[in-house]
Protein backbone atom coordinates (compact mmCIF):
# COMPACT_ATOMS: atom_id res chain seq x y z
CA UNK A 1 0.00 0.00 0.00
CA UNK A 2 1.26 3.13 -1.20
CA UNK A 3 1.87 6.03 1.54
CA UNK A 4 -0.92 8.18 0.09
CA UNK A 5 -3.42 5.35 0.77
CA UNK A 6 -6.16 5.61 3.38
CA UNK A 7 -8.52 3.23 4.48
CA UNK A 8 -11.54 4.72 5.99
CA UNK A 9 -14.52 1.79 7.96
CA UNK A 10 -18.12 3.95 7.71
CA UNK A 11 -20.81 2.79 9.83
CA UNK A 12 -24.46 3.77 9.32
CA UNK A 13 -27.41 2.97 11.66
CA UNK A 14 -29.43 5.67 11.60
CA UNK A 15 -32.78 4.29 10.89
CA UNK A 16 -33.53 0.39 10.48
CA UNK A 17 -30.64 -0.84 7.84
CA UNK A 18 -27.31 -1.73 9.57
CA UNK A 19 -24.50 -0.98 6.89
CA UNK A 20 -20.35 -1.02 7.40
CA UNK A 21 -18.29 0.16 4.19
CA UNK A 22 -14.46 -0.23 3.90
CA UNK A 23 -13.42 2.99 1.38
CA UNK A 24 -10.08 3.03 0.43
CA UNK A 25 -9.24 6.55 -0.62
CA UNK A 26 -12.57 6.81 -2.91
CA UNK A 27 -12.60 3.29 -3.78
CA UNK A 28 -15.93 1.65 -2.18
CA UNK A 29 -13.55 -2.02 -1.25
CA UNK A 30 -16.88 -3.20 0.01
CA UNK A 31 -20.23 -1.92 1.35
CA UNK A 32 -22.61 -4.54 3.31
CA UNK A 33 -26.37 -3.87 4.46
CA UNK A 34 -28.31 -6.15 7.08
CA UNK A 35 -32.26 -5.02 6.25
CA UNK A 36 -34.51 -5.30 9.25
CA UNK A 37 -38.08 -7.20 7.30
CA UNK A 38 -39.75 -7.17 10.87
CA UNK A 39 -41.12 -3.87 10.36
CA UNK A 40 -42.56 -4.58 7.44
CA UNK A 41 -45.63 -6.30 10.13
CA UNK A 42 -46.16 -2.89 12.00
CA UNK A 43 -46.54 -0.35 8.57
CA UNK A 44 -43.51 1.53 9.61
CA UNK A 45 -40.62 1.92 11.20
CA UNK A 46 -40.49 0.43 15.05
CA UNK A 47 -37.37 2.38 16.73
CA UNK A 48 -37.31 -0.28 19.60
CA UNK A 49 -37.02 -2.94 17.10
CA UNK A 50 -34.45 -1.14 15.35
CA UNK A 51 -32.34 -0.65 17.85
CA UNK A 52 -32.27 -4.30 18.81
CA UNK A 53 -31.47 -5.47 15.55
CA UNK A 54 -28.64 -2.90 15.09
CA UNK A 55 -27.03 -4.58 18.39
CA UNK A 56 -27.66 -8.11 16.85
CA UNK A 57 -26.29 -6.82 13.06
CA UNK A 58 -23.77 -4.21 14.07
CA UNK A 59 -21.00 -6.89 14.19
CA UNK A 60 -21.41 -9.48 11.56
CA UNK A 61 -21.88 -6.31 9.34
CA UNK A 62 -18.55 -4.86 10.09
CA UNK A 63 -16.71 -8.57 10.34
CA UNK A 64 -18.73 -9.16 6.66
CA UNK A 65 -17.16 -6.01 5.47
CA UNK A 66 -13.76 -5.68 6.27
CA UNK A 67 -13.75 -9.84 5.40
CA UNK A 68 -14.89 -8.86 1.54
CA UNK A 69 -12.47 -5.66 1.41
CA UNK A 70 -9.49 -8.44 1.56
CA UNK A 71 -8.13 -6.15 4.59
CA UNK A 72 -6.86 -6.57 8.30
CA UNK A 73 -8.14 -4.26 10.85
CA UNK A 74 -4.91 -2.94 11.35
CA UNK A 75 -4.78 -1.72 8.36
CA UNK A 76 -8.04 0.76 9.08
CA UNK A 77 -6.72 4.60 9.40
CA UNK A 78 -9.74 5.88 10.97
CA UNK A 79 -13.77 4.79 11.62
CA UNK A 80 -16.44 6.64 10.59
CA UNK A 81 -19.92 7.08 11.47
CA UNK A 82 -23.57 8.27 11.13
CA UNK A 83 -23.72 11.29 14.52
CA UNK A 84 -27.43 12.00 12.81
CA UNK A 85 -29.92 12.75 12.22
CA UNK A 86 -31.89 9.55 12.95
CA UNK A 87 -33.48 6.99 15.69
CA UNK A 88 -31.64 8.29 18.68
CA UNK A 89 -32.00 4.43 19.41
CA UNK A 90 -30.41 3.29 16.25
CA UNK A 91 -27.70 5.93 16.34
CA UNK A 92 -26.23 5.14 19.43
CA UNK A 93 -25.44 1.60 18.53
CA UNK A 94 -23.64 2.85 15.75
CA UNK A 95 -21.63 5.68 17.71
CA UNK A 96 -21.11 2.99 20.89
CA UNK A 97 -19.78 0.97 18.32
CA UNK A 98 -17.86 3.27 16.72
CA UNK A 99 -16.15 4.53 19.91
CA UNK A 100 -15.15 1.52 21.23
CA UNK A 101 -13.88 -0.44 18.07
CA UNK A 102 -11.38 3.01 17.83
CA UNK A 103 -10.58 2.95 21.24
CA UNK A 104 -9.32 -0.72 20.72
CA UNK A 105 -7.43 0.09 17.48
CA UNK A 106 -6.31 3.47 18.67
CA UNK A 107 -7.29 5.05 15.59
CA UNK A 108 -8.93 8.60 15.35
CA UNK A 109 -13.19 9.30 15.29
CA UNK A 110 -14.78 10.55 12.19
CA UNK A 111 -18.87 12.11 13.12
CA UNK A 112 -20.91 12.64 9.81
CA UNK A 113 -23.87 13.87 9.16
CA UNK A 114 -26.07 11.29 7.76
CA UNK A 115 -27.85 14.07 4.99
CA UNK A 116 -24.18 14.71 4.46
CA UNK A 117 -23.45 11.32 3.57
CA UNK A 118 -25.90 11.19 1.18
CA UNK A 119 -25.10 13.77 -0.96
CA UNK A 120 -21.25 13.41 -1.17
CA UNK A 121 -21.78 9.56 -2.41
CA UNK A 122 -21.71 11.53 -5.58
CA UNK A 123 -18.21 11.27 -5.08
CA UNK A 124 -17.29 7.85 -5.38
CA UNK A 125 -15.33 6.37 -7.82
CA UNK A 126 -17.08 4.49 -10.24
CA UNK A 127 -15.75 3.62 -13.84
CA UNK A 128 -16.82 5.43 -16.69
CA UNK A 129 -19.52 7.54 -13.72
CA UNK A 130 -18.59 11.47 -14.34
CA UNK A 131 -18.52 13.57 -10.91
CA UNK A 132 -20.46 16.78 -10.00
CA UNK A 133 -18.17 20.07 -10.08
CA UNK A 134 -18.64 22.39 -7.89
CA UNK A 135 -20.81 24.72 -6.92
CA UNK A 136 -23.87 22.33 -7.80
CA UNK A 137 -27.04 21.52 -6.36
CA UNK A 138 -28.29 18.62 -4.41
CA UNK A 139 -32.04 17.86 -4.00
CA UNK A 140 -31.43 15.12 -1.07
CA UNK A 141 -34.89 13.27 -0.85
CA UNK A 142 -35.75 10.60 1.90
CA UNK A 143 -38.39 9.54 4.16
CA UNK A 144 -37.04 12.27 6.35
CA UNK A 145 -35.69 15.26 4.47
CA UNK A 146 -36.48 16.76 1.69
CA UNK A 147 -33.99 19.59 0.83
CA UNK A 148 -32.16 21.41 -1.97
CA UNK A 149 -28.36 21.65 -0.73
CA UNK A 150 -25.71 24.32 -2.57
CA UNK A 151 -22.31 22.15 -2.56
CA UNK A 152 -19.51 24.93 -2.66
CA UNK A 153 -16.97 21.97 -1.77
CA UNK A 154 -16.92 18.53 -0.10
CA UNK A 155 -17.55 19.94 3.19
CA UNK A 156 -18.63 23.37 2.33
CA UNK A 157 -23.08 22.71 1.98
CA UNK A 158 -25.60 25.42 2.85
CA UNK A 159 -29.74 24.12 2.88
CA UNK A 160 -31.10 26.81 0.75
CA UNK A 161 -34.89 24.93 0.74
CA UNK A 162 -36.23 22.16 2.83
CA UNK A 163 -39.77 20.76 3.71
CA UNK A 164 -41.45 22.84 6.16
CA UNK A 165 -43.62 19.71 7.43
CA UNK A 166 -43.56 16.28 5.84
CA UNK A 167 -41.03 14.87 3.37
CA UNK A 168 -40.89 13.59 0.30
CA UNK A 169 -40.80 9.87 0.88
CA UNK A 170 -42.93 10.00 3.53
CA UNK A 171 -45.77 11.52 1.33
CA UNK A 172 -44.75 8.18 -1.38
CA UNK A 173 -45.37 5.70 2.25
CA UNK A 174 -48.12 7.67 3.09
CA UNK A 175 -49.93 7.46 -0.17
CA UNK A 176 -48.96 4.19 -0.60
CA UNK A 177 -50.65 2.72 2.72
CA UNK A 178 -54.34 5.33 1.48
CA UNK A 179 -53.71 2.96 -1.56
CA UNK A 180 -53.84 -0.83 0.64
CA UNK A 181 -49.84 -1.49 0.07
CA UNK A 182 -47.86 -2.92 2.49
CA UNK A 183 -44.62 -1.08 3.69
CA UNK A 184 -42.77 0.43 2.60
CA UNK A 185 -45.21 1.46 -0.52
CA UNK A 186 -42.87 4.03 -2.15
CA UNK A 187 -41.40 1.63 -4.49
CA UNK A 188 -44.33 -0.18 -5.12
CA UNK A 189 -46.39 3.24 -6.37
CA UNK A 190 -43.80 3.96 -8.65
CA UNK A 191 -44.03 -0.18 -10.19
CA UNK A 192 -47.37 0.80 -10.87
CA UNK A 193 -47.28 4.30 -11.62
CA UNK A 194 -44.91 2.79 -14.78
CA UNK A 195 -48.10 1.29 -16.79
CA UNK A 196 -50.59 3.95 -15.72
CA UNK A 197 -51.41 7.33 -16.93
CA UNK A 198 -49.51 10.48 -15.09
CA UNK A 199 -52.71 13.17 -15.85
CA UNK A 200 -55.72 10.92 -14.97
CA UNK A 201 -55.97 12.78 -12.22
CA UNK A 202 -55.00 16.18 -10.51
CA UNK A 203 -53.97 16.48 -6.55
CA UNK A 204 -52.86 20.12 -4.99
CA UNK A 205 -49.50 21.48 -5.50
CA UNK A 206 -48.45 24.01 -2.75
CA UNK A 207 -46.92 26.85 -3.78
CA UNK A 208 -44.13 27.67 -1.06
CA UNK A 209 -42.33 30.94 -0.68
CA UNK A 210 -38.79 30.11 -2.05
CA UNK A 211 -36.97 27.12 -2.75
CA UNK A 212 -39.23 25.26 0.54
CA UNK A 213 -41.22 22.42 0.41
CA UNK A 214 -44.75 21.41 1.81
CA UNK A 215 -46.27 17.83 1.19
CA UNK A 216 -49.10 17.59 4.35
CA UNK A 217 -51.51 19.72 2.08
CA UNK A 218 -51.16 16.94 -0.94
CA UNK A 219 -51.48 13.93 1.36
CA UNK A 220 -54.55 15.22 2.65
CA UNK A 221 -55.69 15.77 -1.13
CA UNK A 222 -55.10 12.03 -1.75
CA UNK A 223 -56.74 10.84 1.25
CA UNK A 224 -59.94 13.10 0.63
CA UNK A 225 -60.34 12.53 -3.03
CA UNK A 226 -59.95 8.73 -2.65
CA UNK A 227 -62.85 8.21 0.23
CA UNK A 228 -64.87 10.50 -1.98
CA UNK A 229 -64.47 8.45 -5.02
CA UNK A 230 -65.25 4.79 -2.96
CA UNK A 231 -67.92 6.14 -1.70
CA UNK A 232 -69.28 6.57 -4.69
CA UNK A 233 -67.22 3.14 -6.39
CA UNK A 234 -65.80 0.82 -3.50
CA UNK A 235 -63.88 -0.52 -6.24
CA UNK A 236 -62.03 3.03 -7.71
CA UNK A 237 -59.03 1.96 -6.08
CA UNK A 238 -58.61 -1.54 -7.32
CA UNK A 239 -59.57 -0.32 -10.75
CA UNK A 240 -57.65 2.74 -11.18
CA UNK A 241 -54.84 1.93 -9.66
CA UNK A 242 -52.08 2.20 -12.16
CA UNK A 243 -53.15 5.78 -12.85
CA UNK A 244 -53.56 6.77 -9.37
CA UNK A 245 -50.29 5.77 -8.70
CA UNK A 246 -48.96 7.08 -11.85
CA UNK A 247 -50.76 10.27 -10.73
CA UNK A 248 -49.37 10.85 -7.58
CA UNK A 249 -46.04 10.22 -8.35
CA UNK A 250 -46.38 12.79 -11.02
CA UNK A 251 -47.25 15.25 -8.83
CA UNK A 252 -44.61 15.00 -6.25
CA UNK A 253 -41.93 14.83 -8.79
CA UNK A 254 -43.45 17.99 -10.38
CA UNK A 255 -43.38 19.80 -7.16
CA UNK A 256 -39.41 18.56 -6.50
CA UNK A 257 -38.40 19.50 -9.82
CA UNK A 258 -39.93 22.88 -10.01
CA UNK A 259 -37.94 24.28 -7.09
CA UNK A 260 -34.58 22.53 -8.39
CA UNK A 261 -35.71 24.69 -11.64
CA UNK A 262 -36.37 28.14 -9.75
CA UNK A 263 -33.07 27.57 -8.04
CA UNK A 264 -31.21 26.79 -11.06
CA UNK A 265 -32.00 29.75 -12.72
CA UNK A 266 -31.88 32.23 -9.93
CA UNK A 267 -28.40 30.89 -8.33
CA UNK A 268 -26.99 30.23 -12.40
CA UNK A 269 -25.86 26.59 -11.56
CA UNK A 270 -26.16 24.07 -14.20
CA UNK A 271 -24.67 21.17 -12.63
CA UNK A 272 -27.75 19.49 -10.60
CA UNK A 273 -27.90 16.21 -8.58
CA UNK A 274 -30.04 13.75 -6.59
CA UNK A 275 -29.34 12.16 -3.69
CA UNK A 276 -31.21 10.12 -0.79
CA UNK A 277 -33.91 7.21 -0.94
CA UNK A 278 -36.52 8.84 -3.45
CA UNK A 279 -33.70 9.40 -5.66
CA UNK A 280 -34.09 5.79 -6.42
CA UNK A 281 -37.36 6.35 -7.76
CA UNK A 282 -37.48 5.89 -11.80
CA UNK A 283 -40.12 8.84 -12.35
CA UNK A 284 -37.91 11.51 -10.52
CA UNK A 285 -35.02 10.34 -12.16
CA UNK A 286 -36.63 10.32 -15.74
CA UNK A 287 -38.53 13.95 -14.91
CA UNK A 288 -34.71 15.12 -13.80
CA UNK A 289 -33.01 13.72 -17.27
CA UNK A 290 -35.91 15.03 -19.28
CA UNK A 291 -35.44 18.43 -17.63
CA UNK A 292 -31.85 18.29 -17.96
CA UNK A 293 -31.50 18.09 -21.53
CA UNK A 294 -34.51 20.79 -22.04
CA UNK A 295 -32.49 24.05 -19.61
CA UNK A 296 -29.30 22.07 -20.76
CA UNK A 297 -28.14 20.52 -16.97
CA UNK A 298 -25.06 18.65 -16.39
CA UNK A 299 -27.60 15.71 -14.24
CA UNK A 300 -25.83 13.42 -11.86
CA UNK A 301 -28.01 10.48 -10.25
CA UNK A 302 -26.43 7.91 -7.88
CA UNK A 303 -26.02 4.36 -8.39
CA UNK A 304 -29.12 2.53 -6.62
CA UNK A 305 -27.05 1.32 -4.20
CA UNK A 306 -25.78 4.28 -2.75
CA UNK A 307 -29.43 5.96 -2.96
CA UNK A 308 -30.80 4.26 0.10
CA UNK A 309 -29.08 4.38 3.27
CA UNK A 310 -25.56 2.76 3.25
CA UNK A 311 -22.62 3.08 4.62
CA UNK A 312 -20.25 3.74 1.49
CA UNK A 313 -21.72 7.43 1.76
CA UNK A 314 -20.38 7.84 5.47
CA UNK A 315 -17.21 5.87 4.37
CA UNK A 316 -16.55 8.82 1.62
CA UNK A 317 -17.20 11.61 3.91
CA UNK A 318 -15.12 10.68 6.61
CA UNK A 319 -12.77 10.07 4.03
CA UNK A 320 -12.66 13.94 3.06
CA UNK A 321 -12.59 14.71 6.75
CA UNK A 322 -10.26 12.44 7.09
CA UNK A 323 -8.00 14.47 4.62
CA UNK A 324 -9.27 17.88 6.24
CA UNK A 325 -8.15 16.72 10.39
CA UNK A 326 -11.51 16.92 11.07
CA UNK A 327 -11.73 14.75 14.13
CA UNK A 328 -14.18 13.59 16.90
CA UNK A 329 -13.67 12.74 20.16
CA UNK A 330 -14.57 10.19 22.88
CA UNK A 331 -17.12 12.29 24.16
CA UNK A 332 -18.90 12.39 20.88
CA UNK A 333 -22.46 11.79 21.38
CA UNK A 334 -25.14 10.80 18.86
CA UNK A 335 -27.48 13.02 17.81
CA UNK A 336 -31.22 12.70 16.57
CA UNK A 337 -32.20 15.91 15.14
CA UNK A 338 -28.50 17.15 14.18
CA UNK A 339 -28.82 19.89 11.07
CA UNK A 340 -26.28 20.23 8.38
Amino acid sequence: MSQKDIIILGIESSCDDTSAAIIKNETILSNVIANQKIHELYGGVVPELASRAHQQNIVPVVDAAIRRAGIDKKEIDAIAFTRGPGLLGSLVVGTSFSKAFALALNIPLLDVNHMHGHVLAHFIDEEGKSKPKFPFLCLTVSGGHTQIVLVKDYLDMKVIGSTIDDAAGEAFDKSAKMLGFPYPGGPLIDKHAQVGNPNAFEFVRPNMKNYDFSFSGLKTSILYFLRGKEAENSNFISQNLNDLCASIQETICQILIKKLIKASKELNIKEIAIAGGVSANSGLRNELKATGEKLGWNVYIPKFDYCTDNAAMIAITGFHQYKKGIFADQTIAAAARLKM
